[in-house]
């Protein structure tokens, strides 16, 4: 039986390379992968970008109202989606059923919490019902492996805001940190803001 894998990190863990490489993989085999991403992600359009430059298109650009099921997913051989922590909760649970009426297995990969620590709809789903959970690592500055991810707002940390801000007017970027880092680093954001 088809299994749902979630595989998650913090950010610049290589989910995105690592998507595309088994996109390759299935089709360097001649089976047809379905790529798809969640509308919300507006980085790289309707591509999957990784930090190297390398690129794919995806299939499917996945509104939040929209099931996987209800698309075509005939003479499929795996379901790949980046940026998973953005799906509903009802779209995780429609590929968990697709791997298992339609014995198609689907790999997820995305992130499991927020710059502010505050896990997303999708990943919680995820962690939940997934058959197979893989954490995919990096490192802090420190050299501690990386766990949460820290939001600068052209350049500086920030831990006020939307839990989704991929562009906008300001220098969005992210910065994956180990649990330490992360609250040093936040401590010294509360206490400048209290002043």
């Amino acid at each position: 039986m088809a299994k749902l894998y979630f595989r998650y990190g913090a950010m610049n863990c290589g989910k995105s390379t690592a998507i595309i490489q088994v996109a390759f993989n299935y089709e360097e085999k001649n089976q047809k992968v379905l790529l798809i991403k969640p509308k919300v992600d507006t980085k790289g359009n309707d591509n999957i970008v990784n930090r190297s430059g390398l690129k794919r298109k995806v299939d499917i650009l996945l509104s939040s109202n929209d099931l996987v099921s209800k698309k075509n997913i005939n003479n499929i051989s795996a379901i790949l989606v980046d940026e998973a922590q953005f799906l509903t909760k009802e779209q995780v649970d429609d590929l968990y059923k697709i791997t298992k009426t339609k014995n198609i297995p689907v790999l997820c990969y995305g992130l499991r919490c927020d710059f502010k620590m505050e896990v997303f709809p999708g990943a919680a789903r995820l962690l939940a019902i997934s058959d197979t959970l893989e954490e995919l690592k990096t490192i802090c500055q420190c050299g501690k492996k990386a766990t949460q991810n820290l939001r600068l707002v052209n350049n500086i940390p920030t831990f006020s805001g939307d839990q989704i801000a991929i562009d906008g007017k300001n220098k969005i970027t992210y910065e994956s940190v180990c649990g330490a880092c992360y609250l040093k680093i936040r401590h010294k954001y509360e206490k400048e803001v209290q002043k």
